[in-house]
Protein backbone atom coordinates (compact mmCIF):
# COMPACT_ATOMS: atom_id res chain seq x y z
CA UNK A 1 0.00 0.00 0.00
CA UNK A 2 1.21 3.29 -1.09
CA UNK A 3 1.85 6.23 1.51
CA UNK A 4 -0.78 8.01 0.48
CA UNK A 5 -3.29 5.05 0.04
CA UNK A 6 -2.25 4.64 4.33
CA UNK A 7 -3.33 8.72 4.62
CA UNK A 8 -6.61 8.30 2.80
CA UNK A 9 -7.17 5.20 4.75
CA UNK A 10 -6.19 6.76 8.04
CA UNK A 11 -8.08 9.99 7.03
CA UNK A 12 -11.50 8.22 6.31
CA UNK A 13 -11.65 7.96 9.66
CA UNK A 14 -12.04 11.50 10.59
CA UNK A 15 -14.92 13.45 10.00
CA UNK A 16 -12.53 16.48 9.77
CA UNK A 17 -9.62 16.32 7.20
CA UNK A 18 -7.90 18.32 9.95
CA UNK A 19 -7.67 15.91 12.52
CA UNK A 20 -6.14 13.24 10.46
CA UNK A 21 -2.94 15.64 9.65
CA UNK A 22 -1.22 13.99 12.95
CA UNK A 23 -2.19 10.15 12.09
CA UNK A 24 -0.72 11.35 8.58
CA UNK A 25 2.04 12.92 9.17
CA UNK A 26 3.28 9.26 11.60
CA UNK A 27 2.82 8.10 8.51
CA UNK A 28 4.94 10.14 5.91
CA UNK A 29 7.29 9.56 8.85
CA UNK A 30 7.73 5.95 9.00
CA UNK A 31 7.92 5.94 5.18
CA UNK A 32 10.45 8.95 4.65
CA UNK A 33 11.92 8.73 8.57
CA UNK A 34 11.56 12.36 8.81
CA UNK A 35 9.29 15.21 7.45
CA UNK A 36 10.94 17.66 5.15
CA UNK A 37 8.96 20.43 3.34
CA UNK A 38 8.23 18.03 0.36
CA UNK A 39 6.88 15.27 2.05
CA UNK A 40 4.62 18.34 4.51
CA UNK A 41 3.19 19.49 1.25
CA UNK A 42 2.24 16.14 0.10
CA UNK A 43 0.47 15.40 3.30
CA UNK A 44 -1.42 18.88 2.94
CA UNK A 45 -2.22 18.08 -0.61
CA UNK A 46 -3.49 14.27 0.05
CA UNK A 47 -6.08 15.64 2.86
CA UNK A 48 -6.69 18.80 1.26
CA UNK A 49 -5.85 20.81 4.11
CA UNK A 50 -3.95 24.32 4.35
CA UNK A 51 -0.16 23.69 4.22
CA UNK A 52 0.59 25.73 7.16
CA UNK A 53 -1.85 23.71 9.72
CA UNK A 54 0.32 20.53 8.60
CA UNK A 55 3.57 22.71 9.07
CA UNK A 56 2.42 23.69 12.48
CA UNK A 57 2.17 20.24 13.50
CA UNK A 58 4.88 18.97 12.46
CA UNK A 59 7.10 21.86 14.24
CA UNK A 60 5.57 21.90 17.08
CA UNK A 61 5.57 17.92 18.66
CA UNK A 62 8.32 16.48 19.51
CA UNK A 63 7.85 12.76 18.05
CA UNK A 64 7.80 14.73 14.26
CA UNK A 65 11.49 15.68 13.26
CA UNK A 66 11.77 17.67 10.02
CA UNK A 67 15.30 17.02 9.26
CA UNK A 68 16.96 13.36 9.40
CA UNK A 69 17.68 11.80 12.66
CA UNK A 70 19.55 8.69 13.61
CA UNK A 71 18.55 5.12 13.31
CA UNK A 72 18.39 5.56 17.34
CA UNK A 73 17.01 8.80 18.23
CA UNK A 74 18.15 9.49 22.06
CA UNK A 75 15.94 12.29 23.79
CA UNK A 76 16.56 13.10 26.86
CA UNK A 77 14.09 14.97 29.41
CA UNK A 78 15.50 17.99 30.48
CA UNK A 79 12.65 19.54 32.65
CA UNK A 80 12.64 20.28 36.47
CA UNK A 81 12.14 16.94 37.73
CA UNK A 82 14.81 15.25 35.51
CA UNK A 83 17.32 18.05 36.14
CA UNK A 84 17.18 17.87 39.69
CA UNK A 85 17.52 14.15 39.49
CA UNK A 86 20.77 15.05 37.47
CA UNK A 87 20.13 15.04 34.03
CA UNK A 88 22.24 17.13 32.89
CA UNK A 89 25.40 14.81 33.85
CA UNK A 90 23.49 12.68 31.60
CA UNK A 91 23.44 14.91 28.91
CA UNK A 92 27.82 15.55 29.42
CA UNK A 93 28.41 11.89 29.67
CA UNK A 94 26.06 11.20 26.27
CA UNK A 95 28.11 14.08 24.40
CA UNK A 96 31.43 12.30 25.64
CA UNK A 97 30.61 8.86 24.57
CA UNK A 98 28.80 9.68 21.39
CA UNK A 99 31.34 12.45 20.54
CA UNK A 100 28.38 14.77 19.41
CA UNK A 101 26.76 17.78 21.03
CA UNK A 102 22.90 17.62 21.89
CA UNK A 103 21.79 18.16 18.69
CA UNK A 104 24.18 16.09 17.06
CA UNK A 105 24.03 12.82 14.91
CA UNK A 106 26.65 10.84 14.99
CA UNK A 107 28.97 10.30 11.78
CA UNK A 108 27.59 7.08 11.06
CA UNK A 109 23.80 7.97 11.36
CA UNK A 110 23.26 5.83 14.38
CA UNK A 111 22.15 8.02 17.05
CA UNK A 112 21.09 11.99 17.22
CA UNK A 113 21.04 13.03 20.45
CA UNK A 114 18.39 15.92 21.75
CA UNK A 115 16.61 17.13 24.85
CA UNK A 116 13.05 17.50 24.93
CA UNK A 117 10.95 19.95 27.58
CA UNK A 118 9.01 16.95 29.36
CA UNK A 119 8.25 13.33 28.78
CA UNK A 120 5.42 13.34 31.31
CA UNK A 121 7.50 10.59 33.03
CA UNK A 122 7.96 12.75 35.75
CA UNK A 123 7.90 9.06 38.41
CA UNK A 124 10.65 7.25 36.20
CA UNK A 125 12.87 10.49 36.16
CA UNK A 126 15.25 11.16 34.51
CA UNK A 127 14.01 9.88 31.67
CA UNK A 128 14.81 9.45 27.93
CA UNK A 129 12.92 8.40 25.03
CA UNK A 130 14.45 6.07 22.58
CA UNK A 131 11.78 5.83 19.24
CA UNK A 132 8.61 4.72 21.31
CA UNK A 133 10.60 3.40 24.35
CA UNK A 134 10.85 5.55 27.49
CA UNK A 135 13.78 4.50 29.84
CA UNK A 136 14.03 5.88 33.07
CA UNK A 137 15.58 5.66 36.77
CA UNK A 138 18.47 6.73 34.35
CA UNK A 139 22.21 7.12 35.95
CA UNK A 140 25.76 6.85 34.13
CA UNK A 141 25.52 2.68 34.13
CA UNK A 142 22.18 2.23 32.88
CA UNK A 143 23.14 4.81 29.91
CA UNK A 144 26.29 2.63 29.15
CA UNK A 145 24.01 -0.74 29.32
CA UNK A 146 21.74 0.73 26.93
CA UNK A 147 23.82 2.08 24.25
CA UNK A 148 25.22 -0.92 24.34
CA UNK A 149 22.62 -2.73 23.94
CA UNK A 150 21.55 -0.47 20.90
CA UNK A 151 24.65 -1.07 19.58
CA UNK A 152 24.54 -4.87 19.77
CA UNK A 153 21.14 -4.79 17.61
CA UNK A 154 23.36 -3.19 14.69
CA UNK A 155 25.59 -5.57 13.33
CA UNK A 156 28.00 -3.83 11.64
CA UNK A 157 28.99 -1.64 14.73
CA UNK A 158 30.75 -4.88 16.00
CA UNK A 159 29.74 -4.55 19.24
CA UNK A 160 31.51 -0.76 19.09
CA UNK A 161 32.44 -0.52 22.84
CA UNK A 162 31.30 3.92 23.11
CA UNK A 163 32.55 3.88 26.45
CA UNK A 164 35.89 4.49 25.25
CA UNK A 165 34.96 7.32 23.23
CA UNK A 166 36.76 11.55 23.73
CA UNK A 167 34.55 14.20 24.56
CA UNK A 168 33.86 16.30 21.67
CA UNK A 169 36.19 19.04 20.53
CA UNK A 170 38.95 17.09 23.20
Amino acid sequence: MTMREKIEQAAARYPDQRSAIMPALLIAQREHGHLPGPVLEEVAEILGVERIWVYELATFYTLFHTEPVGRFHLQLCDNVSCMLRRSEELLTHLEKVLRIKKGGTTPDGLFTLSTVECLGACEMAPVMQVGDDYHGNLDIERIDALLARLCATVPETNGADLAAAEPPGE
